[in-house]
């Protein structure tokens, strides 16, 4: 402990240290890779980061354009309501009938006007929702590409102790896949996704 508090190292920190002191080639390999990994996973940490917020900035504006659309058919039926009166005075005796039958035709045009607004709102709220969905599947992709990227580099620090050629292969083949993983998110391929739509077709084929 130190005089400004605990310290505490990730498993690259160890290895890179590790490494330092050590004077064999296997551990200077070792740490070259975890470094390499650790600015992978750091990179692929800030591109889960951006698409989450993203995604909650889309969900924002999805909720934004929900409630404008919510206004257009609540004045709408303002406007239902103006027009059903109308239609009700139109039958009262000594009403002037042509008046409030062109009340009702103002009213018809103005009511298809709003419907067309409220429905381009709704649209857009869908649009929006479809996007905060896909960039959050995304975030989700890059969350396992880190997470992969954070137990190769665990699996490298275990590595470093017990000099296991198997462990390295391993950490190597955990390395890789993350690396596939990132590679997707950046993409937007779902792999999984893809496979089980695949499935679900072939199934009902059947």
């Amino acid at each position: 402990m130190s005089g400004h508090g605990f310290h505490v190292h990730g498993p690259h920190d160890h290895a890179v240290e590790h490494a330092a002191h050590g004077s064999d080639k296997f551990s200077g390999n070792i740490a070259v890779m975890t470094a390499i990994l650790a600015t992978v996973g750091a990179m692929f940490g800030y591109q889960g980061g951006a698409t989450q917020n993203d995604a909650a900035l889309f969900k924002n504006n999805a909720a934004i354009d929900k409630t404008e659309a919510a206004n257009r058919w609540n004045y709408y039926q303002a406007k239902s309501n103006k027009q059903n009166l109308a239609e009700l005075a139109m039958t009262l005796p000594g009403a002037d009938a042509e008046r409030y039958k062109a009340d009702v035709a103002r009213y018809k045009t103005e009511k298809d006007g709003i419907k067309k607004d409220a429905e381009k709102w709704e649209a857009s709220s869908a649009e929006w929702n479809q996007k905060s969905d896909a960039a959050m599947h995304q975030h989700h992709q890059w969350a396992l590409a880190t997470t992969a990227e954070q137990i190769a580099i665990s699996l490298a620090a275990i590595t470093l102790l017990t000099h296991k050629k198997w462990l390295q292969y391993t950490a190597y083949g955990v390395a890789a896949a993350g690396i596939g993983l990132g590679a997707f998110a950046w993409l937007h391929v779902d792999p999984i996704g893809a496979l089980a739509l695949k499935l679900g077709m072939g199934a009902a084929g059947h």
